[in-house]
Order: structure tokens, then sequence, then C-alpha cells
């Protein structure tokens, strides 16, 4: 399974929740999260996707731990299943 793969049903699991994942890119700010989940009722998560088995970057995980300490929600995703329970979470349910 490609990580692109995911990418595009995440994408279309959030639209179907009334949300919107679009594409994130921040120049000059290398390893930000892939995706910002902009979700019903004003509410933001970031998703870094990744191809099954793989594992953040170094810059990647950085920019995690500094996204949460601002108070943000971070996910790594990098299967069908992470994707399921992504989508149950941010549904509430």
């Amino acid at each position: 399974m490609r990580e692109s793969a995911l990418e595009q049903r995440l994408v279309r699991e959030v639209e179907r929740l009334g949300g919107r994942a679009p594409k994130w890119s921040s120049p000059g700010n290398r390893g930000v999260p892939d995706r910002i989940v902009l979700l019903p009722g004003g509410r933001t998560v970031f998703v870094e996707m990744k191809a099954p088995g793989e594992r953040p970057e170094p810059l990647q995980e950085k920019w995690a731990r500094e996204l949460r300490k601002l108070g943000h929600q971070v996910y790594v995703i990098d299967s069908h299943e992470g994707i399921d329970r992504f989508i149950r979470e941010v549904a509430g349910g």
C-alpha cells in the first residue's frame, strides 16, 4: 500500500464527516505534518501520513512535539486501520 493511496482515503473520509483535509506546505519549515484536518465545529487536527510500517523522521517528530506543546492533536497514520481509528476518534464515537 502506498502512502498516497492512504492519503487519498483519509481525505475522502474526512470529507464524509463534513470536513476538509488540505495538504500542508509551509515553505522554510520542513517536517510539518502532511495534512491539516479541518473539522466541523472549528476543530483542527494535524496528520502525518506514512507508508505502512514507516516511522516519522526526526524533524517530523520535532514538529509533532511542538504542535502538541501548543495543545494541538497530531496523528501519525500508516494503515487503513489507522484511518478508521482516526475517523472514529474525531467523529466522537
